[in-house]
């Protein structure tokens, strides 16, 4: 489809966009490139996306691993496809073991059953053209060879070790020189390699049911966890169908709880309801109308939000249009005000393909909180996340923690059509900023008419919790100044991170529009 937007490029960044036939974007350039690699084998976007996925486990550890979960929203050519492969609780997760207390944020309780390699096989099970093995390529050879650890990744990787050096196994993967990689420096991870390998040959199967499986369960253990090789072989990676909502024109797709991209849609359902368009990108009206919606977005997903078995409300009572608009009336145009929940009636990678086919793939996954729960099977190079970090304690909270249950879970892949058509397939990276920045890109791209580049480009807000919130620099003055006036607690940080990384790929008439957060690392790659 012609480009509904112009060519300009009005922020500090200015990086450009890429123009292609075929594209791959992610937060790292060889992880890209190997994608790329795959689409030039003559893989489809999904090859490319899976070879991308397996490779960031190498070159990126700081953000996801062997031991990561992930979610993937696919167009196959002519529909959308959604796949959750987040994992379960172990089987002996119950309030009681935790004494009714919080899911510690570190160690092996910390743990829930990883689900990227499930996401691997099942994706290539069903799109995937070249052979399976082909797609470890890339991911063995900068595990076995070494690979030069790109700046950004170096200094995540050094802030992150006074958290995890501890944790088992820790130190002898990730701190080999008893540090961390300095930018520039050749790391070599050998195990990982060697893991990859074992998967590759089994689809998966080693790691779930086999060898793989074992030692996971050893280690689980030998370090106080309750993992058992039976949770990993209950393990399954679940299709289902995107949740929705209508915006400007567009449709927003995420993919349904546990997940929170329903905090997006909900957001975003409000935003119908204000004149955006005829407020400046950047001014403190716009931006106060994003806060506000986001918040009482995350009010409800907070509240009701969880493993989608579990819960007491369906997403479609939560994305009700005329709950959507009461929950609009909510928002002071003047003055930040805490949100509470309604009542309805009754440290991530992010990447995206797209191929001269038609096929688009928007997939992330994550450790949780960079290095996840720090803890790595020796032998083996398997990080493992720590998305049991957000069950609840509360007795009678939907999203308490349970056995063989999902989590809330942070990391959303967005797509976007128009008339039942592919547009763009986009994520911005981030924990809870995910969502925020889903809204944010849309806002920019439907609202205010900005390129991909440009929306993915300019400063962005972070809300915390109450009044809180977090600007990026680049947001003039005036819109801060005016922020605070209106009661908005605004913290201003040069760290980037905080504000999460986008990439993004549009469809065009005759190709993409390709697109990669200069915050990070990352490239946008093709031909």
């Amino acid at each position: 489809m012609s480009a509904p937007f112009g060519w300009d490029f009005p922020y500090a960044w200015r990086r450009k966009p890429l123009l292609a036939a075929n594209a791959v974007c992610t937060s790292q350039p060889l992880a890209a490139q190997a994608g790329l690699r795959m689409l030039a084998e003559g893989g489809n976007a999904v090859d490319a996306a899976i070879a991308t996925a397996i490779t960031l486990t190498v070159v990126e550890p700081v953000s996801n691993g062997i031991g990561s979960d992930a979610f993937a929203i696919v167009w196959d050519g002519a529909r959308l496809h959604g796949l959750n492969a987040s994992g379960r609780a172990p089987a002996g997760w119950t309030p009681e073991y935790f004494g009714g207390k919080a899911v510690p944020a570190l160690g092996w309780n910390s743990v829930t059953v990883p689900g990227a390699v499930s996401a691997w096989a099942e994706l290539h099970a069903k799109f995937g053209k070249l052979p399976f093995a082909t797609l470890f390529e890339p991911a063995i050879t900068y595990g076995r060879k070494g690979f030069l650890v790109s700046p950004t990744v170096a200094e995540q990787w050094a802030a992150q070790v006074p958290l995890f050096r501890n944790q088992p196994g820790f130190a002898e993967a990730f701190l080999p020189a008893g540090r961390a990689p300095k930018p520039g420096e050749l790391f070599r991870f050998p195990d990982h390699a060697a893991t990859l390998e074992q998967i590759a040959a089994t689809r998966g199967e080693a790691f779930y049911r086999g060898e793989l499986a074992a030692k996971l369960e050893a280690h689980a253990l030998a370090n106080g966890g309750v993992m058992r090789a039976s949770d990993l072989a209950a393990h399954r990676a679940d299709w289902v169908d995107t949740i929705d909502a209508d915006y400007r024109g567009y449709t927003v797709h995420e993919i349904p709880p546990n997940g929170q991209g329903i905090v997006a849609l909900i957001a975003l359902g409000i935003l119908e309801h204000f004149d955006m368009s005829s407020l400046p990108a950047d001014s403190a009206d716009s931006v106060h109308l994003q806060i506000e919606a986001v918040k009482l977005a995350f009010a409800d997903a907070q509240a009701y939000v969880a493993d989608i078995d579990h819960m007491a409300l369906t997403p479609k009572r939560l994305l009700d249009k005329d709950y959507l608009r009461q929950r609009a009336t909510l928002i002071d145009r003047n003055r930040a005000k805490p949100a509470f929940a309604g009542t309805p009636d009754a440290g991530t990678v992010y990447l995206t393909a797209a191929d001269a086919a038609g096929v688009m793939v928007s997939m992330i996954q994550s450790n949780y909180m960079g290095f996840g729960s720090g803890v790595v099977v020796p032998g083996t190079g398997i990080s493992l996340q720590n998305r049991g970090a957000n069950f609840e304690a509360a007795e009678g909270h939907p999203n308490r923690v349970g056995p063989s249950k999902r989590p809330y879970h942070t990391i959303i892949p967005g797509f976007v059509t128009k008339d039942g058509e592919p547009v763009m397939s986009f994520g911005v990276m981030g924990g809870f900023m995910q969502p925020q920045g889903h809204v944010q890109v849309m806002v920019r791209i439907a609202d205010h008419g900005q390129n991909p580049q440009a929306a993915c480009d300019g400063p962005r807000f972070r809300w915390l919790q109450g009044t809180q919130v977090c600007c990026e620099r680049g947001f003039p003055r005036s819109t801060l100044d005016e922020l605070r006036r209106r009661g908005h607690e605004l913290t201003t940080v040069d760290d980037y991170s905080q504000f999460g990384s986008c990439q993004a790929i549009w469809r065009l008439d005759d190709g993409y529009l390709a697109v990669s957060d200069p915050r990070r690392d990352g490239q946008a790659a093709g031909f």
